[in-house]
């Protein structure tokens, strides 16, 4: 009986948007749950500030599903940010605190059999995120927790430049590696897409969001690549 397995949405995205990869990892047996996030619920954390509230509802989906299926771990499937805000979720340092609240600690990498990066930005130099992204690259470094399985999937699709059809891309790029002329999915280049020691795939064609016109991480044929790697 394959693991139940979450999907955490990308930054200030909903739930809506999963629904298909959704459906189409339950059609291929593996029970599947979104964790239930609206875009409003990601204002609290604009600006750079602590994504508290996005892990405290990752938590509770985690724990809901793990009771429901009478199960010991699940699969992870972060698009995007979902895939660094994954990684602290597992982690067991304390997160930044909130006012006057003691900083959280999670511990969940006991819980997470496999982590699937879809797209996921794991460095960045645009100052309103490195403070998350620093935190992590900091504590949990590469493929850090021996027990987790690690895939980073990465898309290779457009490649930045300075031009019309790609500027967006050669910025997007820029602020998140540095470097804008190499290939990404238009959003997140494959250099800060892949992790030292994961599993690290590379599909191309494939669009960063499930929003974007064409195919994107979770439509059929990419999804064939690694759904393979879920347990």
């Amino acid at each position: 009986m394959p693991l139940p397995t979450v999907i955490l949405p990308g930054y200030l995205e909903s739930a809506i948007a999963y629904r298909q990869l959704e459906q189409s990892l339950l059609e291929l047996g593996f029970p599947t749950v979104t964790v239930p996030l609206r875009r409003r619920d990601w204002i609290p954390t604009l600006g750079g500030r602590p994504v508290t509230p996005i892990l405290q509802q990752l938590d509770l989906t985690v724990k809901q599903t793990l009771q429901e299926h009478n199960a010991a771990q699940i699969n992870l499937i972060g698009h995007s940010a979902g895939g660094w805000i994954s990684r602290i979720y597992m982690g067991e340092k304390p997160y930044f605190p909130s006012g006057n609240v003691q900083p959280p600690i999670w511990k969940a990498y006991p819980l997470v059999a496999t982590l699937i990066t879809l797209g996921t930005p794991h460095i960045s130099q645009e100052r309103w995120t490195r403070r998350n992204l620093d935190f992590v690259a900091n504590n949990y470094p590469g493929a850090f927790y021996q027990n987790v399985r690690y895939v980073c999937v990465a898309g290779k699709t457009i490649f930045g430049a300075r031009r019309r059809g790609s500027w967006l891309a050669y910025s997007s790029y820029q602020l998140t590696c540095g470097i804008g002329n190499t290939w990404g999915d238009g959003i997140t280049p494959i250099a800060a897409a892949h992790l030292e020691g994961a599993e690290n795939l590379i599909i191309e064609g494939v669009n960063h969001s499930p929003r974007s016109p064409g195919i994107w991480y979770g439509s059929p044929e990419p999804l064939k690549v690694w759904v393979q790697h879920l347990i």
